[in-house]
Parts: structure tokens; sequence; C-alpha cells
């Protein structure tokens, strides 16, 4: 059992993220963590990881104890030649999820006020037409890859249009994020480094162009916004700060929904009963979304790192200790959620998963989320209510230790119209 003083625990030395059986079903190691040794150090990681929801809530809102400085620090040690490509063009500098007040307290008020309920709200019906349109180009097909055709295009198209990104870049963007995940919360290889690091620029100086350009001929979207509240006081938020969110939301904007996405319908088609609940009651939708956030969270884990030395669950963790919240883990804590690993769309408190995050840097774009995935299950089981998981398809998830969801997802339709 745990020792509280010192954190040492059974399992200390052999928690790896990123161990193939871990990354295909993580749940059953983490309850065991929850109960055995629910805040502990990890040395082959040098990490402290955090299990049990109050403590991972309690971390995620206390911002001056805890710093988000480490969230996007690549999880293993770069290669140098990774390294050199990126400091030779790659320029981005803590502005959202890695930055602290008060400059994050600064930038994040042009981003939540950019990224509007009304300009929200006002996306509805693009949503609905892109989802329409892919679903049109599947219909007729007995089978097919969900994440493919749907999950993944879908979000993509809808942030890329949020920010004004033009519509025919919109494929070579995609392309340059691709594996970006594994860059950072995983193992790669030199060779994939250095390939995704020269991806990283390319995608870095896009934006970069792409925010100059709008400058000089703004129009109704997320970039311009920002860039009109900059024209008027540019001391308030500078164009790198700008050209900052666009990256970090251009990418984190549509790679989260379409896990999420993902995750959801492949556990309401494994739940026949439920996937039909929600065929026959649409009503029920938003809530079984919340419980798919719940049970299978897109962001599996999160970073911190100590500002003091603080105590968590009984131990006493330095400052300067790096923290690996494992979100997954608090989503399923037994003392927040009964039963935690039945899935349920009745669940009466789904939403209070720790998914979309908490305190100053919870997600901006969790209403966005939502709302795609409300639309795209609305038109899903109103066109394809028959649906089926693939009799064959073994599920194979992203090989990273943050981002969670099945890279295919194989289904039957077999009533093609």
């Amino acid at each position: 059992m745990l020792n509280s003083s010192t954190g040492r625990c059974p399992v200390q030395g052999r928690f790896d993220p990123l161990a193939p059986d871990y990354i295909a079903d993580p749940y059953p190691a983490l309850a065991t963590l929850r109960e055995e040794s629910p805040v502990f150090y990890e040395p082959q990681l040098d990490m402290w990881p955090v299990t049990r929801h109050e403590d991972v809530k309690r971390i995620l809102t206390d911002h001056e104890s805890f710093s988000g400085a480490i969230t996007q620090v690549p999880f293993y040690p770069l290669a140098e030649e990774a390294k050199e490509i990126l400091d030779a063009g790659f320029h981005a500098t803590p502005t959202v999820s890695n930055c602290d007040p008060p400059k994050h307290t600064r930038v994040r008020a042009f981003n939540v006020k950019a990224f509007s309920a009304r300009r929200v709200a006002g996306l509805e019906p693009v949503i609905r037409a892109y989802t329409t349109e892919l679903l049109d180009s599947i219909a007729s097909r007995s089978r097919f890859d969900l994440v493919h055709e749907l999950t993944a295009p879908l979000p993509a198209k809808i942030v890329f249009s949020l920010i004004g990104f033009p519509e025919p870049d919109w494929e070579a963007l995609k392309a340059l994020a691709l594996n970006r995940m594994a860059f950072t919360w995983g193992r790669s290889t030199t060779d994939e480094q250095v390939r995704i690091a020269g991806r990283m620029v390319e995608y870095w100086q896009y934006c970069t162009d792409f925010v100059a350009a709008r400058k000089e001929d703004l129009q109704d979207d997320f970039t311009s916004d920002l860039l009109r509240s900059h024209l008027a006081d540019p001391t308030a938020l500078s164009v790198e700060e700008i050209v900052n969110v666009i990256h970090a939301v251009s990418f984190a904007g549509h790679e989260t929904t379409t896990n999420a996405s993902s995750s959801t319908v492949q556990r309401l088609l494994t739940h026949r009963e439920q996937w039909e609940a929600i065929c026959a009651d649409p009503s029920l939708i938003p809530n079984a979304i919340e419980e798919g956030l719940r049970f299978d969270p897109s962001l599996h884990t999160w970073r911190k790192i100590t500002t003091r030395q603080v105590n968590i669950g009984g131990v006493d963790v330095p400052a300067g200790a790096k923290l690996l919240l494992l979100i997954g883990s608090a989503n399923h804590d037994p003392v927040r959620f009964p039963d935690p690993d039945q899935f349920d769309v009745h669940r009466s408190n789904s939403q209070q998963h720790l998914t979309f995050g908490r305190g100053i840097h919870a997600c901006f774009g969790a209403p966005l989320a939502r709302l795609e995935m409300r639309v795209m299950l609305e038109e899903l089981t109103a066109r394809l209510p028959h649906l089926r998981l693939a009799d064959d398809e073994v599920l194979r998830y992203h090989e990273n230790a943050c981002f969670r969801g099945p890279v295919r997802l194989w289904v039957d339709n077999p009533a093609p119209v």
C-alpha cells in the first residue's frame, strides 16, 4: 500500500501510459492505481500521477499552486535533430494552455470574446450542412470507416471555417498536423521526429502568413475578431500572440472533438440498447454526449507543475514536481460516479467529468465541441439508425499519453439508402 510520506507505491517504476495493454484498455490499471496508489512518484516518467477526481479537480482549479507551464512540453526528450529544426522555424510561445496569469488572463479574455456564444450558435446550420454532406457520401455504402468519413473531417472543417482558413487549404493543413500527437505525447523515432518537426515548422509559417494577410483584409471570423482587438489596442494583444492562438486552436480544436465523437459512437454501438434509445428519443443525446465525454475523455491525461510544496491526497509533493493528471481515472472514480465502468446515457451527473478541464484553463471551445457532437449524433441516428460495429474490427487507439480515441471505427450499414 501507499506510504503517505514518500509517495512510494507497489507499481512504482512500472506505470507506463504508452504500454500496449494500457493503450488498448487503461481502465483496469487506473482502478488499481486509484485504490492502491492514488498519488505517487513514477521515476521512469519523472512525474507524479494523480488519479482521484477530488485531487485532479483541485489541481485544475488552483492555478497558484499548480502551473500549466509544462502542458505542451514533449512527454519524452526530443532528438537533437528535431530540436534544431524547431529552433530554426517554430516560434510558439506560451499563450493558451501552457500560460499562467497575468498573461493568460489577458489573452484568454480576447479568446472568449471572439469565441462568443453568438458565433458558436451561428455555426449550427453550417455544422448541419457539413454533416449532411458527409452522410450523403456514405449513406448508400454497406460498410465504411466512420472516423475517416465523418468524425475526423467534420470537426476539422468546422474549426478551419471558424478560424477563416481558405477551404482549398484544409486538406493540406490536416496532413501537416498528422502525427503531432505522437510527437508531443508519444515515443517517436528520430526519423519520425525530424519529419514531424518539418511539418510543424511549415504549419507555423502558414499560420504566421495567414494572420498577416488577414490583418490587411478583416472578415467575419475568429482570427479577424482577434485582430480587431489588436488594432484597437496593439499593447493589449499582439500579432505574435494571435498567431500562437490560431496555431493552438487549429490543432486542438478538431483532434479532441474527433476522438470524443469516435469514442462516444463506439460506446453507443457497443451498448446497443442505448444506441436504440437515443434513436427513439433524440432528447437523450445531450446527456449521452456528456456520458461519452466522461467515459472516454479525449484528453486522457494533462500535466501541471507545482509552484510550491503541496499535499495531494495525503502525499507530500515537492515544489517543481511534474504532475500527470489522469483524467481518465478521475472520470471513473466511484466516489464521484457510482458504478463508473458502466456506460449509461441516463447517468444523472455525467457532466461532472473533467474532460474539458476546470478553472482558468477550462477549454473555451467546449460549447462548440458539444454542438458538433450533438448535431452529428442527431443526423447520424436519424439517417442511419441500423448502424452496427463491424464484427471483425479490432479497435486500435492512438499511441500517445494524452489524446485518446480510435484510429479507425469500421461500421456496417445493413440498410443502405
